[in-house]
């Protein structure tokens, strides 16, 4: 039952295509069944948020200045020291929690002996935390 514009009676030149829409939704019916089996897991370790901190950290202690002038004289914080008082202080200083950073400011002229024994001391009373200060 096929409409004819042609009055003429011969043969209809259309393109039947619902030959073509049948192959094209089995082919939709396909893909969507064959999709979902295509898929596969990939292992991502994402990172986790970290519980709160309960406290804050405490503030970290100030600094020892330790100056040693050109002639070799010890300062600890601005104040004398005597040589052999250096490593006990070390000691009392190194016990503390948190530590406290040892800041060596050395002269320019000091010999390096000196400068070496102070070092040795400190790693010698477990001084963790050590610095050099640039003297101006």
């Amino acid at each position: 039952m096929a409409f004819s514009s042609n009055s003429t009676g011969g043969a209809m030149a259309d393109i039947n295509v619902t030959p073509l829409v049948d192959v094209m939704l089995v082919l939709l019916i396909i893909f969507m069944v064959t999709a979902p089996n295509l898929s596969y897991e990939i292992q991502i370790d994402l990172p986790q948020p970290s519980p709160p901190p309960d406290e804050p950290p405490p503030d970290p202690p100030a600094p020892i200045r330790l100056r040693i002038d050109a002639s070799g004289s010890l300062f600890w914080d601005n104040a004398p020291l005597p040589n052999a008082a250096l490593t006990p202080s070390l000691m009392v200083e190194s016990s503390r929690d948190p530590q406290p950073l040892l800041e060596i400011e050395a002269s320019q002229d000091v010999q390096y002996q000196v400068v070496a024994d102070v070092l040795a001391k400190a790693k010698n009373a477990q001084m963790k935390k050590i610095g050099f200060v640039e003297t101006l």
